[in-house]
């Protein structure tokens, strides 16, 4: 039984050190991040350190660093029009357009300007399916109940795989520029997930893309309707990591905090607040406000 105990506790230390390096290299991909370094950061031997990585987790150390940089930049490429591809290319660590474009169409199948052009959101989603292990929250979590005023929202009804999120994300972005209602500058931004994507089937997955708004919606070509996020009392906690990482945030609410707050749920679902929303912004820069509804 003990050695069972030191066998799990070891695992459990071996699992801290690699996330320390994911972690790292999120907040670090403007930077050179070689060999040494990171298996500093995990406290690591170097020479040992490149199996050690792709063993735990399924990639090699530079294949992981390469896609997440072209990540970033595919954001970029879709969300910043105004971007130019030579920077988004110099900042993704290419001396050149030509050998970013080669390593983007290697990596996603598209060029960088075809997928500017009309990205194949569901073949991105599906390359990057890393079967990384998963990371849990290793810091305290930092819970408040606040009160909520209720928010009329501009709503897309996101309905079908969530690998199709970031289309209705555009969309959404096209009618808050064509409507000039719900501006990005003056209002806030809202994503209620109706279901776990993790364990919902594709096509009954649903999640609301909304905005604020000071009055109701018109009629408009890309179905947004108008809605209501009720308001009342809410256990509210920060994500300040990559939004793709905020199941961790979310399951540690369910798991860790509920049980131990004697507190009961109301009849609506955990919704977020984003607080930045520029796509320049590094993705472990970026802030969002977990809000779980209470009775």
């Amino acid at each position: 039984m003990r050695m069972e105990q030191e066998a799990t506790r070891q695992e459990r230390e071996y699992a801290r050190r690699i996330n320390r390096v994911l972690d790292y290299i999120d907040k670090h991909l403007d930077e050179k991040l070689s060999v040494d370094r990171l298996s500093g950061v995990a406290n690591f031997s170097k020479f040992h350190f490149h199996r050690q990585f792709s063993e735990y987790c399924g990639i090699s150390l530079s294949r992981y660093v390469q896609l997440m940089r072209l990540k970033r930049a595919s954001y970029r490429l879709a969300f910043n029009p105004r971007a130019q591809i030579i920077d988004i290319a110099l900042d993704a660590g290419f001396e050149n357009p030509e050998s970013f474009s080669r390593a983007f169409k290697n990596s996603l199948g598209q060029t960088p300007s075809g997928f500017r052009k009309k990205p194949d959101w569901a073949s991105w989603s599906e390359r990057y399916r890393i079967p990384l292990p998963p990371r849990e929250r290793t810091n305290e979590m930092d819970v408040k109940i606040v009160e909520v005023a209720p928010v009329l929202v501009a709503a897309l009804e996101h309905r079908g795989s969530h690998t199709l999120l970031n289309a209705s994300v555009q969309r959404f972005i096209e009618w808050r520029k064509a409507s000039g209602l719900s501006p990005i500058n003056e209002c806030e931004t809202y994503g209620v997930p109706y279901n776990d994507p993790n364990v919902t089937p594709p096509d009954e997955f649903r999640f609301d893309i909304c905005g604020s708004l000071t009055e109701p919606a018109p009629a408009n070509s890309q179905g947004i309707v108008t809605k209501t996020i009720p308001g009342g009392r809410c256990a509210m906690t920060l994500h300040a990591a990559s939004r793709e990482r905020i199941s961790e945030s979310v399951y540690a609410l369910y798991r860790d905090w509920l049980p131990k707050s004697g507190e009961e749920l109301r009849d609506f679902p955990v919704y977020f607040h984003y607080l930045n929303l520029d796509h320049d912004t590094p993705e472990q820069s970026h802030l969002t406000e977990i809000y779980l509804p209470l009775k």
